[in-house]
C-alpha cells in the first residue's frame, strides 16, 4: 500500500517506524490544537494555532534551528501571523499547559512503551531541569521538576513553583 520504499524501511528499522508514526499520531496538528482548545484557561486561538508554535519550538529543541526567530523565518509563510504574534503566544503560555502537555504525552505515551517492554532506569535529572523561564520582571518560575513513572522512566507531572 505504500511502495517498495515505505517497505525497506520497516524491514531494516522497525523501531523507527513505529516510533516516527506515534509521535504523528500523538502529536499531530489536529490532536495538539484540540487538546489545547481543552487545557488553555487564559489563552484562546485567533490566527496562530497552538500546533504552529509546538512546531516551530520543536525545530528549535531539537536543533534544527538555532532560534524560534530561525524557525519562524524558515516557514513565515506557512505560519500566517508576525513573529510578534508568535512571541506574545509563547510568553503567554499560562505554566497550566506546560503540565498538561506532559500528563497528555505521558498518558498517550505510557501503554505503547509498556507493550513494547520499553521501560528504562528512571535518570536521576531530566536535561533541562535546572533550566529558568522569566516571567515578567525579576519572577522566575523553577524549570519542571518531574515525577517519573514507575519503570517507564517517564515524565508524568511538571511540578513548577514560583
Amino acid at each position: 500500500m505504500l511502495g517498495a520504499v515505505f517497505e525497506r524501511f520497516v524491514e531494516k528499522s522497525p523501531i523507527s517506524v513505529m516510533v516516527r508514526a506515534t509521535l504523528e499520531r500523538v502529536l499531530s496538528a489536529d490532536r495538539l490544537d484540540l487538546w489545547y482548545e481543552r487545557t488553555a484557561e487564559k489563552q484562546y486561538t485567533r490566527d496562530l494555532l497552538f500546533s504552529t508554535v509546538y512546531d516551530l519550538m520543536s525545530q528549535v529543541v531539537f536543533c534544527v534551528q538555532p532560534s524560534v526567530r530561525a524557525a519562524y523565518l524558515a516557514q513565515e509563510a506557512d505560519v500566517g501571523t508576525s513573529i510578534v504574534s508568535v512571541y506574545n503566544k509563547l510568553n503567554g503560555l499560562e505554566t497550566r499547559t506546560s503540565a498538561e502537555l506532559v500528563r497528555y504525552s505521558a498518558r498517550e505515551f505510557a501503554p505503547l512503551i509498556a507493550q513494547m517492554d520499553g521501560a528504562c532506569p528512571l535518570a536521576r535529572r531530566l536535561p533541562g531541569q535546572n533550566c529558568r523561564r522569566q516571567l515578567s520582571g525579576s519572577q522566575r518560575a523553577s524549570a519542571p521538576s518531574p515525577a517519573r513513572g514507575p519503570r517507564a522512566g517517564l515524565a508524568r507531572e511538571v511540578a513548577c513553583r514560583l
